[in-house]
Formats: structure tokens, sequence, C-alpha cells
């Protein structure tokens, strides 16, 4: 599995749990479904770091400290490229 597909990942559960703007969850919630392969080791983890750090540096997500863990959720001033994206990397 790729950063990409990382990425893609991130951004269809949060649509699907329509998470926009001030509705957020914690970013375990989200890897969750994710393959036990990425989630278990040292370089997935790294991986979905770099993932989210990603998409919160291209405004598609927004992260906060909340109860001492990270809490995402989509910005919605962002919705058409983030089904650009996700139309794309389908």
């Amino acid at each position: 599995m790729e950063k990409e597909d990382i990425m893609w990942f991130i951004l269809v559960k949060l649509v699907n749990m329509k998470k926009f703007g001030g509705a957020h969850t914690a970013l375990r919630n989200i890897t969750k479904g994710l393959p036990s392969s990425i989630t278990a080791n040292k370089r997935g983890k790294k991986l979905i770091e770099i993932a989210v750090k990603e998409l919160v540096g291209w405004g598609f997500i927004l992260a906060k400290p909340s109860t001492g863990e990270i809490h995402i959720s989509l910005n919605p001033r962002k919705i058409k490229e983030i089904q650009g994206f996700i139309q794309k990397h389908k």
C-alpha cells in the first residue's frame, strides 16, 4: 500500500462518516480499517503520519489535538478538490 492509497482511504472514510469541519474523529478511528500490515509496523505508522501531514498541508483535512490525541475532519472549503482526488485515485 502506497502513501496515496492511505490518503485516499482516509478521505473516503471521513466522507463516509460525514466528518466535515467541526465534526471530527480521532485519527485512530480512521486507521482501524487499514490492513494490519500497515498499522502494526513502524514503517506503516510513519507512512500514515506522512499521509496525514500531506493532507493537512494541502488543506484537505483539519487536524487538532484533543484529549491527548489527534482529531481530524474534512475541510468543508475543499470539498471539490477532495472529491477530485478521490475520483482520480479510485
